[in-house]
């Protein structure tokens, strides 16, 4: 089993992040088909070479292997086992490759539906952010089977950068959510940095770059404190998104008795940003929010 640019390829979710990936598989030349709900979502696609499906279904019969790109588990499992739903369409020895970030037990469960059905699923949830999806510079960290990870391979390439293989199927939601744990984590405390120049009357900007040369380096502190210390907040990666990650992450790590300390401060923290009618906005603006408490 092997999946390249002769392989008919199926992509379904073509949104802020999925739009960019789609776009990577175009430009190197595979055979795409695409699904969207809205037919105005596929036609950039459909004009650029793309074939557009009428149903998850349609597109599983036409399509080997597909991508699939979606908000969360919800939409995940419509989309596979829904009516009209990609299995219905998929083939023994067809592969399904889940980029969404939903629960690993999630995808645990959907591997095995698929698995009963001779199919193949790989979850392989991405980080890079929008940019690193048009550019084709994601990450992707994947459970399933390392075989087929490496029968995927070259479809996976047209757009991430990176792909490390990490264990079984849900293994790739797992080290997923340990990313966003960590991330939030991170801009907690440069936000706390942030607050504490401000306190002191030493520029922030001046505080970041000191900080950039030292052992608080990080992505972090270069990308994401360079917005909350300009306020810009345009997105990116959603609040919205950011505090549904975290929220699967600590439902993870509740089921398994473990106990997180950063991950909820960040997650009510993101909660209130939605309540505000701020959910939109991109999720450094949670820096923002940790300054706004502590002037409250």
């Amino acid at each position: 089993m092997t999946f390249g640019k002769d392989t008919p390829v199926g992509f379904i979710g073509l949104g802020v992040m999925g739009a960019g990936m789609a776009h990577c598989l175009l430009r190197q030349g595979f055979a795409l088909h695409v699904y969207g709900r809205r037919a105005e979502a596929t036609q950039p696609f459909v004009a650029a070479g793309a074939r557009a499906a009428a149903t998850p279904a349609a597109l599983g019969r036409a399509c080997r292997l597909v991508v699939l790109c979606l908000s969360d588990d919800a939409a995940v499992e419509d989309v596979l086992f829904g009516r009209e739903g990609l299995a219905e369409g998929l083939a023994a020895d067809s592969c399904v490759i889940d980029t969404s970030t939903i629960a690993a037990s999630s995808a645990r469960a959907f591997g095995e539906r698929l698995r009963q059905r001779g199919v193949q699923f790989l979850d392989a949830p991405i980080s890079g952010g929008q940019q690193g999806a048009e550019t084709g510079t994601l990450n992707t960290m994947v459970g399933g089977p390392a075989d087929v990870l490496e029968a995927c391979r070259p479809v996976l390439s047209a757009f991430c950068k990176t792909i490390t293989h990490v264990g079984a199927v849900g293994a790739g939601q797992t080290v997923k959510a340990c990313n966003q744990v960590a991330v939030a984590g991170a801009l907690l405390g440069v936000a706390d940095a942030i607050a504490l120049a401000k306190s002191q009357g030493v520029d922030p900007a001046v505080m970041r770059d000191v900080l950039l040369n030292g052992t608080a380096r990080s992505f972090v502190l270069e990308k994401h404190g360079q917005r909350v210390i300009a306020g810009d907040f345009k997105p990116g990666f959603r609040v919205n998104l950011m505090r549904k990650d975290l929220r699967i992450a600590l439902k993870t790590a509740k089921d398994a008795g473990a106990a997180l300390a950063g991950a909820p401060v960040a997650e009510a923290l993101l909660d209130e940003l939605v309540r505000d009618g701020r959910g939109e906005l991109d999720w450094a603006v949670l820096g923002l929010r940790v300054q706004e408490k502590r002037s409250a």
